[in-house]
């Protein structure tokens, strides 16, 4: 559990790291826009390293992956509504049933 729920975390600060900037660094230069970027996913790595050294070994390398695939999909449809104003729409939930689709053969 611990894993997952380190996974989450890092995957928020990654998600942000990834597209925050387009929204709140649009005027400005790229290069600060990388500055920032790699800033905020130096915090990603000190979280994320130590949850896929804890979670090998109870997951398979696989199944680690498609972990965070599910997070990742988790945690960017609510980022993509909430923070970047984009409308919900139904390829998120294909996106999920795909996920979940995966999830079903890399955990049997």
């Amino acid at each position: 559990m611990r894993t997952v729920v380190l996974l989450i975390i890092s995957n928020v600060f990654m998600t942000f790291a990834w597209y925050a900037h387009l929204k709140n660094l649009r005027t400005r230069h790229w290069l600060i826009a990388v500055a920032v970027s790699w800033g905020i996913a130096f915090f990603e790595y000190l979280i994320q390293v130590p949850a896929n050294r804890m979670g090998y070994g109870r997951f398979s390398l696989a199944q680690l992956k498609i972990l965070q695939e599910v997070i990742t999909l988790a945690v960017f449809v609510p980022f993509a509504v909430l923070y970047m104003g984009t409308s919900l729409n139904w390829n998120y939930l294909w996106a999920g049933f795909c996920l979940a689709g995966a999830v079903f053969f890399i955990f049997r």
